[in-house]
């Protein structure tokens, strides 16, 4: 019996592999200091033999069995390769990811728990495993996910979501903090914490601190332009109602297209640009936290606090030290 199968397609990428074994075999070798089990784990590709990863590297791995029965495993997906809508559907007409999707359809049936990260969750969508629930992935990629898979609710700000059988995590390095999630529950705190330490890991709730907003168009020009109106527009950003006038278009179609293309309230899509702006005048002005506060439309300290803390899982001062906020 093996605790973790580690699923790896071609392409997949080489650091994010990397970080799924390192992560288990210092697990391994620190379980018995801290009263646990060894993690057990054994890496798989759909045919077998030398997977070819990003950047020129590759791994041996065991070919998955013609029958999948219930081995009590979670599967673990290290992020792919590709970060482009083009590149993902291109991904689902390969053998080898046919033949993945195929055997993670019969886990799940089992009754198995798959965990992914990054662009690998899209794996998990084509197979149909994320209708009706809460999930994440890389931030740029939410819309698009969302847009894919609309019976399922994308939260981009979170680092790692998991939903009964479903765990997955945000971007490329968001593999740690999947296999650090995957440890303590599957195990104990006192190991993914012990490995933590072991490996300089910091514990990240959010992905909210990196997103960019005007990524979030991602090719459609309604969310490049609200994004820039908005931006433009700080400290007093227009109304929905404006907005939608601007637009030549109802409120609740505004709302309609904004929920579409992102996931998101185009409320919510304002706070992320404000958030985005503080944290750049936090970064790199010498603006004192209520300046800050001012310049992108929060009545006070009070209001910018509480939604970094919210959001980014940090204050103000986490992002100027050497200033007090």
């Amino acid at each position: 019996m093996i605790d973790f199968t580690v699923l790896v397609l071609p392409g997949s990428f080489a650091s994010s592999v990397a970080l799924t074994l390192d992560i288990l075999s210092a697990a391994a070798s620190l379980a018995e200091r801290v009263g646990c089990a060894k993690p057990r784990w054994c890496v798989y590709s759909a045919e077998g033999g030398d997977v070819q990863l990003s950047n020129g590297l590759k791994i041996e791995a065991k070919a998955l069995p013609k029958t999948i029965r219930s081995d009590g495993s979670v599967w673990v997906i290290p992020g792919l390769g590709v970060d482009n809508p083009r590149a993902i559907m291109q991904l689902f007409t390969q053998p080898e990811v046919l033949l993945a999707m195929k055997a993670l359809q019969g886990h799940a049936r089992a009754g198995g728990t798959v965990a992914a990260s990054c662009s690998a969750v899209f794996l998990l969508q084509s197979t149909g495993l994320l209708v009706g629930r809460k999930v994440t992935t890389s931030w740029w990629l939410a819309p698009l996910l969302q847009r894919m898979e609309p019976r399922c609710m994308v939260d981009a700000d979170r680092m790692v979501i998991s939903d009964g059988a479903v765990v997955t995590a945000g971007a490329a390095f968001a593999q740690t903090d999947l296999m650090l999630h995957l440890l303590r529950t599957r195990f104990s705190p006192a190991l993914s914490d012990a490995v933590s330490r072991a490996l300089l890991i910091d514990g990240r709730q959010s992905q909210a601190q990196f997103i960019a907003p005007a990524m979030f168009a991602d090719g459609n020009e309604l969310i490049a332009r609200l994004v820039t109106r908005f931006e433009l527009s700080l400290p007093n950003p227009p109304s929905v109602s404006v907005l939608a006038a601007e637009f030549s278009m109802s409120d609740r179609t505004l709302s309609r297209h904004v929920r579409a293309a992102t996931g998101r309230s185009t409320s919510a899509l304002l706070q992320s640009v404000r958030l985005s702006k503080a944290r750049v005048l936090l970064e790199t002005s010498k603006l004192t936290v209520e300046q800050v506060a001012e310049r992108v439309g929060y009545a006070d300290t009070t209001a910018l606090r509480r939604l970094m803390r919210k959001a980014m899982g940090a204050t103000p001062r986490q992002f100027r030290p050497a200033v007090s906020d």
